[in-house]
């Protein structure tokens, strides 16, 4: 037989003009896809944080035993996080700075606390990392009241806003809820 005169075996097409090699084409694509997200859950579930360190990266702080015009210090992701009981007169002096013309990083005191009486920032200089001093009583807390960073003599007002030095920004508030008027959860 010559090949022009063989007979062709016809592949059979649907209705909706598909061939069964078109069916077997899209089975054999969509089997595959499905394996391999199979294969890789666990490599991708892999990099997910363990439950340890979920536990780590919010923290729970009783403000009850904190006295007004106190300041603590807590470890917040390995960062300590300056907790401050502000005094009426602090409070006052934070939100009459609003409007100075010295604030190097504008922010006004509300936008930083979410109630007028407690401050909560990370106590890492924003301009090389140093811990400001100003939490222990009697320590340098700089002309504005707030913390004075000894490495390069940037200065922080009762709100944390960098009021002279180097330093490009404001001390960073951390992401926190009050819980309770005497419980915060940091993180």
């Amino acid at each position: 037989m010559d090949s022009d005169t063989a007979p062709h075996a016809e592949t059979p097409i649907t209705p909706d003009g598909q061939t069964r090699r078109d069916f077997l084409t899209y089975a054999t694509v969509a089997t595959g896809v499905i394996g391999t997200g199979l294969a890789l859950w666990p490599f991708i579930a892999s990099m997910n944080p363990s439950a340890d360190t979920l536990a780590l990266s919010s923290t729970a702080v009783d403000l009850a035993p904190v006295a007004v015009g106190q300041r603590i210090t807590i470890t917040w992701r390995g960062k300590p996080v300056f907790v401050v009981h502000r005094t009426a007169d602090e409070i006052k002096r934070a939100e009459a700075d609003d409007k100075a013309s010295d604030l190097l990083d504008p922010q006004r005191d509300e936008d930083r606390v979410h109630k007028s009486e407690w401050l909560l920032v990370v106590g890492i200089c924003t301009h090389l990392g140093c811990i400001p001093q100003g939490q222990a009583p009697g320590s340098n807390r700089g002309e504005w009241g707030g913390w004075f960073c000894p490495c390069h003599g940037s200065q922080y007002d009762i709100s944390g806003r960098v009021r002279h030095g180097p330093a490009p920004r404001n001390l960073d508030v951390p992401k926190y809820d009050f819980k309770t008027d005497s419980s915060v959860q940091i993180g």
